[in-house]
């Protein structure tokens, strides 16, 4: 090497636990995000990530719909009026009916997080209620994935799309993509439908707004606790 050549870069190998543990340590679910699109080259590479994703007998059962654009906005826009105004759900995968115990305690401890953070006060249930319909705004993501699973093969079919799903969200976060799973916008399947060629062998779990994160936008300025590893696993010798 010549003088002019600069100085020699060395290169370190990536230890690939701490690749991993740093991915999913700094994911978090984005509530705000910008309207500039991701572009179709990286949504495919989260994609070819989550297709890795393991199932029963290599069944992989996940299919998954984009959209995006002019059909995004019509979305929004039904199932946000859909939301406000009360229309009967319809539901492929029934809702839970109710949070009980801790699972409720932590269900309110996300929720008052996120009011906290933007600033609605307890007991203001027409501000929560306003917060809790951004979720059918896709809190203004530019996508929406709508992830689905073939209905014969039932709960263990759900069950491998989930793994399907962690995989999406890991795929996102490694290319600096935020992203926020939603339940809640599941229950109006059929509007969904409308916008996307989801037959009805196929049902909708979930959608994932994703996009870039607003990080200005005070309702990405909390994170969520999660249980101590002794309190979610048992080591039987």
């Amino acid at each position: 090497m010549s003088e002019n050549d600069g100085p020699a870069v060395i290169y370190k190998e990536a230890n690939p636990y701490e690749t991993l543990l740093t991915l999913a340590k700094s994911r978090y679910s984005c509530r705000a995000f910008e309207a500039r699109p991701v572009a179709r080259n990286d949504i495919e590479r989260i994609l070819e990530i989550a297709r890795t994703a393991p199932s029963d007998c290599n069944t992989q059962p996940a299919s998954i719909f984009i959209i995006s654009g002019l059909a995004l906005e019509g979305l929004r826009s039904e199932i946000y009026e859909a939301a406000a105004t009360g229309i009967e759900r319809t539901s492929d995968i029934p809702p839970i009916v109710a949070y009980t115990g801790v699972f409720q305690e932590r269900r309110r401890e996300c929720g008052w997080a996120l009011y906290n953070a933007v600033g609605v006060e307890r007991g203001d249930r027409d501000g929560s209620g306003r917060q809790a319909l951004e979720n059918f705004r896709f809190f203004g993501a530019p996508h929406l994935a709508v992830v689905t699973s073939h209905k014969d093969l039932a709960e263990r079919g759900l069950f491998d799309t989930g793994i399907y799903l962690g995989h999406l969200l890991l795929g996102a976060q490694a290319m600096g993509v935020a992203a926020v799973a939603q339940g809640s916008i599941a229950h109006y399947a059929d509007v969904i439908r409308k916008y996307a060629p989801i037959s009805t062998d196929l049902r909708v779990i979930c959608g994932v707004s994703f996009g870039y994160e607003w990080k200005d936008h005070s309702a990405n300025s909390f994170r969520t606790g999660r249980m101590e590893l002794d309190e979610t696993a048992v080591f039987v010798d």
